[in-house]
């Protein structure tokens, strides 16, 4: 009678054991898609990401750099104010997107350019991310906002 109470209480930590391990290997697999870590433009120009990993990247766009190609194509260049990315998007830009002001893109690095597939610009005057506040405050170029 115990060896049989033994036996069923360890094939019940068994069960349990493997439903822990595979809800947790189902869960990594689920967010490994999700998890997208910001770099500034400096740290992109520095150490180059492989063209498959998709980041964000966040900073000013630079001023004179926002050009609209044929249909929704739009190029322009972001900087922290000690590198500079250029970024192609194609489609329609948020009513807040400007130059001069901050953004923040989804995307992969490839060739050299920043193809971005969502570009989040800021939500008001004070609105920068705090990566692109540090970066650009190392560079001497932070302007704290007014009010």
């Amino acid at each position: 009678m115990k060896s049989l109470k033994k036996q069923r209480r360890i094939q019940v930590i068994g069960v349990a054991v493997v439903a822990l391990v595979l809800s947790t290997a189902l869960i990594g697999y689920a967010l490994r898609d999700g998890i997208n870590f910001f770099r500034a433009p400096s740290q992109v120009i520095a150490e180059p990401p492989a063209p498959t990993e998709v980041f964000r990247i966040g900073g000013l766009v630079e001023e004179g750099s926002l050009v609209r190609g044929d249909g929704l194509t739009i190029r322009f260049s972001v900087t922290d104010g000690g590198a500079t990315v250029p970024v192609t998007y194609s489609g329609v830009l948020p009513d807040l997107f400007e130059e001069n002001q901050g953004m923040v893109g989804t995307g992969r690095y490839i060739n050299g350019t920043f193809e971005a597939t969502e570009i989040l610009a800021k939500h008001d005057e004070n609105y920068m991310p705090k990566e692109v506040v540090d970066a650009l405050k190392e560079q001497g170029v932070y302007v704290a906002p007014e009010g």
